[in-house]
């Protein structure tokens, strides 16, 4: 194999991981904001974090955030060690779900005090939901756990559904 050759594919190796992390973040994005609006109506409060406060604000910070975490996911993800332990869809999907959960304790945890503490923000706007006390925090915290499962299922699973896909492309054109 040339050098040239060598290195092109090292160069579109990368690209990929770049495409493939940036959409899948997006597509899993798509999924948990579904979640997160329809479950407890939280895009508006999403949106207001970053000055925006609208569903459409909400919904635009939210698919950013979504993208930036599919990239670093692909970057993790794309390590020799992890590779290697990631090769099935099952695999990369469960990666998929511990990212999520990681993502979902720092910035439920850490990152959202700290904002609303710097927006001198004390509580949550209410109502988030359309439900009393209890029962409406209760929702809230339901659908933010279910919204990560979910990001961390279609993150996980449509990256492997796209590595496959050039794994499949690459025999082709080598073949």
């Amino acid at each position: 194999m040339s050098q040239q050759h060598a290195s092109s594919r090292v160069a579109n190796l990368v690209r990929f991981r770049w495409v493939a992390g940036a959409a899948s973040g997006l597509v899993a994005g798509i999924g948990m904001g579904i979640v997160f609006h329809a479950g407890a109506n939280l895009m508006p409060f999403i949106g207001a974090l970053y000055g925006w406060p609208t569903v459409l604000g909400g919904w635009v910070v939210h698919l950013v955030n979504s993208v930036v975490a599919g990239l670093i996911f692909a970057v993790i993800i794309s390590r020799p060690v992890l590779r290697d332990q990631t090769a099935a869809t099952a695999e990369s999907v469960a990666a998929g779900v511990v990212y999520a959960a990681a993502i979902g304790l720092v910035s439920t945890g850490i990152l959202l005090p700290i904002s609303m503490n710097m927006l001198g923000v004390q509580s949550f706007p209410e109502p988030l939901v359309p439900l009393p006390g209890m029962l409406g925090s209760f929702l809230v915290i339901i659908s933010v756990g279910v919204a990560h499962l979910v990001y961390g299922l279609l993150l996980g699973a449509a990256y492997a559904l796209s590595r496959e896909g050039l794994v499949t492309e690459t025999v082709a054109a080598e073949g």
